[in-house]
């Protein structure tokens, strides 16, 4: 049986900033409309938190039960290395799945817009049916589409039309940005494993490019989400507390663009998650103030 630690690691913490950030950066637009309410972003916190861990543990089985995961440069898997069983993995998938449901209907009950239980509904066969079914969008290259739509889009401006029950030009701006960092990490992540990828046909978004268009869109995606920024300042100028991260993301963007490969992309991905923890952090505080 797994340990408590395995399991903790098999949820794949470093992948959670892309659950933190959309909720902070969300609520800071809320604030900016007076509408921010501190326990409907907690809610909001919570469904983001375990639709990321279900998305994780969905992989791994999915992953591990198809074999993808027999030859891994990545970090440790649950199913694929036997420590847990394929159904004791799903039954974790399940009880995230459950949680982020129990949650978001808690949260919708408190702002009244029950037509948003549509697309929360929406998230759950969306993060199966990546790496799940049997034709799994993650496997043809629409990875990065998901991860923009629900952890981007969806997850800013749910966040912040549930506590401000309005949108603006700015919550989308922060959308856009948060949504781009999110696919960098996703883009970071299939790049480490382009060559184990591409010989157990996972054809994602990474392996269709080839490794050296996949830097130039990891680059793209970093200028989308400084743009974003840019295009706040006007109306927000204390968003400009943002660019703190510049100097963060110099080591990340050198290690891309010196063709670091395999194990030594761990480093990237783990600073790309941080770049985009701090990225809605501060965008959250900014626009609050």
């Amino acid at each position: 049986m797994a340990t408590f630690s395995q399991w903790l690691t098999g949820a794949r913490p470093q992948t959670l900033p892309a659950a933190l950030a959309p909720v902070a950066a969300g609520t800071g637009a809320a604030a900016a409309l007076d509408g921010a309410h501190a326990f409907r972003a907690l809610l909001a916190l919570v469904v983001a938190l375990a639709l990321q861990v279900g998305v994780n543990y969905a992989n791994d089985y999915s992953d591990g039960v198809r074999g993808t995961d027999d030859e891994r440069i990545g970090p440790f898997r649950l199913t694929g290395s036997k420590a847990a069983s394929p159904g004791a993995v799903l039954a974790a998938t399940c009880l995230s799945f459950a949680v982020a449901l129990a949650a978001g209907v808690w949260l919708l009950a408190l702002c009244g817009h029950w037509w948003l239980l549509v697309v929360g509904a929406a998230c759950i066969p969306a993060a199966w049916f990546y790496t799940g079914g049997k034709r799994p969008y993650g496997y043809r290259g629409y990875g990065e589409v998901f991860v923009f739509i629900f952890f981007g889009l969806v997850a800013v401006l749910g966040t912040t039309y549930t506590q401000a029950d309005r949108l603006s030009f700015t919550a989308l701006w922060a959308a856009i940005g948060i949504g781009a960092l999110a696919c960098a990490l996703l883009v970071t992540n299939n790049l480490r494993d382009i060559e184990s990828d591409a010989k157990s046909g996972k054809y994602t978004l990474t392996v269709r490019l080839g490794d050296a268009k996949s830097r130039a869109f990891y680059m793209t995606l970093v200028g989308i989400a400084l743009l974003m920024v840019a295009c706040m300042l006007p109306r927000h100028p204390w968003t400009g507390l943002v660019f703190f991260i510049l100097p963060l993301l110099a080591r990340p963007v050198r290690a891309v663009l010196s063709g670091k490969a395999g194990k030594e992309l761990l480093q990237v991905l783990r600073d790309t998650g941080k770049i985009e923890l701090l990225y809605g952090l501060l965008l959250g505080l900014s626009l609050s103030l």
